[in-house]
């Protein structure tokens, strides 16, 4: 679809590309993360003379506490922050990134499209493994971690997303992946859902993985394919295919690419072991089991 440019008036502009070379310029530079995205938060929020109150002793509510406390994402926890096999010297900075990406989310300033944009693109740089130019991210997109994510140039990230990079994700360029959509890198064994496998799950240039649909952990979907709606990405998608239905299946090859398409079989190609990321658990690790199920099968002795 051709659009058009669209640019804010000449004040917004110069106050919105202060705001952004500030935060860059603090979230590159010696300062403890955590202090940074509290001091975005609290002036985006409107709450700096409340915050002050407190921080010089002043009477505030037990709500205004939780409140204040709650602009620190070190006061914060995320449902990743419970997975066991984590990098824990990789979360611990791009936790507090996530969390100013999520509180960001949640202002009216995120409705604003070419001021949120343009500040998810700058985050992305610091939480990403890898961010391509002109990348263009809208609102509601969630992530395990963030910093296994590597997306290439010009690619589009539509709104309520969710990515997963509890394993590894790889975005290539000029891909386009719309509203509601789920990408995958780990899986839950059959047995006991405790047992996490994480992959590397791969969507190639050019690929466009439409609305609300699902790829599965360690899928690679292949370059300048699409995923129709509301399926479901089981096994590897070829190059220059249209894939539909739940399971997803080739229903097509676009048009003016038959030479250029991989060729499928009846079955479909199913690669996901060759992506499986192992990992080991630090011995020390106090793990345990929320379900609290007996695994075994009722006949078992």
């Amino acid at each position: 679809m051709t659009k058009r440019h669209v640019s804010l008036p000449a004040d917004a502009e110069e106050g919105l590309q202060a705001f952004l070379t500030e935060v860059d310029d603090r979230l590159a530079g010696p300062e403890d993360t955590c202090e940074v995205v509290r001091d975005v938060l609290v002036d985006l929020y409107g709450d700096r003379e409340a915050w002050e109150r407190w921080r010089d002793g002043g009477d505030v509510s037990p709500a205004e506490r939780v409140r204040l406390q709650g602009y620190d994402p070190c006061n914060s926890t995320l449902e990743s922050e419970y997975y066991a096999e984590k990098d824990e010297e990789k979360f611990r900075r791009s936790k507090h990134l996530q969390w100013l990406w999520r509180q960001f989310d949640a202002t009216p300033m995120a409705d604003n499209v070419e001021f949120a944009l343009r500040f998810r693109s700058m985050l992305a740089n610091h939480l990403f493994e890898k961010a391509g130019e002109n990348l263009r991210i809208f609102k509601g997109v969630t992530f395990s971690y963030g910093h296994n994510i590597s997306v290439g140039d010009n690619t589009v990230i539509h709104d309520d997303v969710h990515l997963d990079d509890r394993g590894k994700l790889t975005i290539g360029d000029r891909v386009s992946i719309s509203d509601d959509a789920h990408i995958y890198s780990h899986d839950h064994d059959v047995i006991d859902q405790t047992e996490v496998h994480n992959f590397h799950t791969v969507v190639e240039d050019g690929a466009r993985i439409t609305y609300d649909s699902m790829v599965r952990a360690g899928v690679r979907v292949g370059e300048n394919s699409i995923v129709g709606a509301k399926s479901i990405v089981q096994r590897d998608v070829p190059a220059h295919h249209v894939v539909a239905g739940t399971p997803a299946r080739s229903i097509a090859v676009k048009p003016g690419f038959e030479d250029a398409a991989e060729p499928l079989d009846a079955e479909g190609l199913d690669n996901r072991a060759e992506r499986e990321i192992p990992y080991e658990l630090p011995d020390d690790l106090d793990a345990f089991d929320e379900f609290e199920r007996d695994l075994a099968p009722p006949d078992a002795e």
